[in-house]
């Protein structure tokens, strides 16, 4: 008999020992029925069965492999399986302990099975950890996509909820700053409340920005004329009033006019001259430069200070790793949410442009920020 004949014809006993094991495996703030218990482990056997019985070319086994080739549907029973775990309350690692529960059933009974086809013992073997493989594969990334998507929604939500209340208190610490009957200390109270809204609403929009990213619509630009000469100075003159204790240089080549997203640029260059100042020596000036390049503007923004490594400057646009000393300049209670460097590369990128950073003890560190002029244009370096 061949393996996927002794799947089919002892199915329910596979099934069983299936459901003893799932069992065990049950969430603590949850008691499943059996019907919960069992969810679609009928489906996967079939579709097991089904694969191992399928004829394949060694160059079809190599992309199954890999996780390549055509699929049997749409949705396969592992990939709606691990959906359904997930809702109810499994977690990947009881989501893979069930895969393996599920192999040993099968080959365990079938070990105990006398009239094994001797000829193609190896081949179904084979083949059959082949379609148990591929299942949890599936079933891991379906489980991974819907958390990841599930988190994005979450972070979306969160930060449209936050902005209603954080526009109320920092409506009512303006209402302060300009009242005249105040004396010095309220003032000053009001003013380190609208300093401290205003960089939590800079959290909350680099939430909704990481999740629009996140989600595949992307950062969204509006484009239109405008002046980006203009935007960069107001944007050197906030840090300066920021930072009254830093030096920043600003160097207009010539005046910039052309299709931009003016907010959106604004967050790009307030990240990058941010940073520039927050990780650049105290001693030193950073130097906020601009030129024309054919049909295309060059922004550069140089400090001078501790150099990033070369590994880091691969990975240093990635929300998901932080440049080491960039993260120990952030554990304090200002810190943010390292987003800034990626939802700046999402906006240049939404722009047709290009965003690079080069770094080293000799020279500092540029950020160089390469935008065309008018949509259409390439941006290639």
């Amino acid at each position: 008999m061949r393996l996927a004949q002794f799947i089919s014809i002892h199915r329910e006993a596979i099934l069983e020992a299936w459901d003893s094991f799932a069992s065990t495996l049950q969430p603590e703030t949850r008691v499943m029925g059996a019907k919960e218990v069992r969810d679609h482990a009928g489906q996967m056997l079939t579709e097991i069965a089904a694969d191992i019985s399928t004829p394949q070319s060694t160059r079809q086994a190599v992309e199954k492999s890999r996780g390549e080739g055509p699929k049997a549907r749409a949705d396969t029973a592992s990939e709606v399986h691990a959906g359904t775990r997930l809702r109810s309350g499994f977690t990947i690692d009881q989501l893979v302990a069930e895969y393996r529960a599920l192999r040993a059933s099968v080959l365990l009974l079938w070990s105990q099975e006398p009239d094994r086809d001797a000829e193609f013992r190896e081949q179904d073997m084979l083949r059959f950890n082949e379609a148990i493989d591929k299942g949890l594969a599936e079933s891991v990334s379906r489980y991974s996509q819907t958390v990841n998507e599930s988190q994005d929604v979450f972070l979306g939500v969160l930060g449209h909820d936050l902005r209603t209340p954080l526009g109320v208190i920092l409506l009512s610490a303006e209402f302060f700053l300009h009242a005249d009957e105040l004396d010095s200390r309220y003032t000053k109270v009001a003013a380190g409340i609208y300093t401290s809204v205003r960089r939590a609403e800079k959290i909350v929009q680099d939430l909704l920005d990481f999740a629009r990213a996140r989600v595949g619509s992307g950062i969204p630009v509006d484009r239109v004329e405008a002046d980006l000469t203009v935007m960069c100075e107001n944007v050197v003159q906030e840090v300066r009033l920021l930072h009254p204790d830093r030096t920043v240089v600003f160097q207009p080549d010539e005046r910039i006019i052309g299709k931009f997203d003016v907010s959106r640029m604004g967050q790009v260059f307030s990240n990058l001259i941010e940073n520039a100042v927050k990780h650049g020596s105290g001693d030193s000036p950073v130097t906020v430069s601009q030129e024309l390049e054919d049909d295309h503007v060059v922004f550069a923004i140089h400090n001078e200070g501790e150099p990033i490594t070369a590994e880091d400057t691969l990975r240093i646009f990635n929300p998901m790793t932080r440049h080491s000393q960039f993260a120990l300049a952030e554990r304090g209670p200002g810190a943010g949410l390292g987003l800034g460097l990626f939802i700046a590369q999402e906006i240049v990128t939404a722009h047709g442009g290009t965003i690079k950073v080069t770094s080293s003890a000799a020279s500092g560190t540029t950020f160089r920020v390469r935008l065309p002029l008018r949509s259409g244009a390439a941006a290639a370096d």
